[in-house]
């Protein structure tokens, strides 16, 4: 395993972790609906779990406001990474990267968010699943565009 694999999946999945946010943003924009507050609701039950004290309640919800999104993107830099290593100087099809990634991510989130009791996907509707499942193939895709960009085509590699 090269560390140059490790940085490079680091690089796409923070890629990703960005497009992921541009598409919730902007379905929040089109759909006109309030941000989710899991996230914020994440890190309090890991804060609780973990036993790391946040401060008073006014502070200790800015620092859960605050940790949600920044879990978020290590959770996508975290993906991204251990892709990269399994990968290693490969590039990978679209396709098959985009949903490993994208899919790996979600499971991620999504269980850990069950695991914390902060949701069940049981009782989610369609429209639930497709405003979970599109940001989520955004990620994969750009940190899968990311990823191959960064390896040198197969051609390259043989001269």
């Amino acid at each position: 395993m090269r560390a140059s694999g490790l940085v490079d999946g680091a690089i796409a999945g923070a890629v990703g972790s960005a497009a992921l946010n541009v598409v919730s943003y902007l379905d929040i924009v089109l759909r006109a609906r309030p941000a989710s507050g899991t996230p914020e609701e994440v890190a309090g039950r890991l804060a609780g779990v973990a036993h790391v004290d946040l401060g008073p309640e006014d502070r200790a919800a800015n620092r859960r406001s605050g940790l949600g999104p920044v879990l978020g993107y290590g959770l996508g830099v975290v993906a991204g990474a251990v892709f990269g290593a399994l990968a290693g100087d490969r590039r990978v099809p679209l396709a098959a990267a985009t949903g490993v990634l994208g899919g790996a991510v979600m499971a991620g989130s999504d269980g850990t968010m069950t695991a914390l009791r902060v949701t069940d996907p049981r009782s989610w509707r369609r429209s639930d699943w497709v405003a979970d499942i599109v940001p989520h193939l955004a990620y994969g895709m750009a940190a899968a565009a990311t990823w191959n960009r960064l390896r040198p085509p197969s051609s390259a590699r043989c001269r």
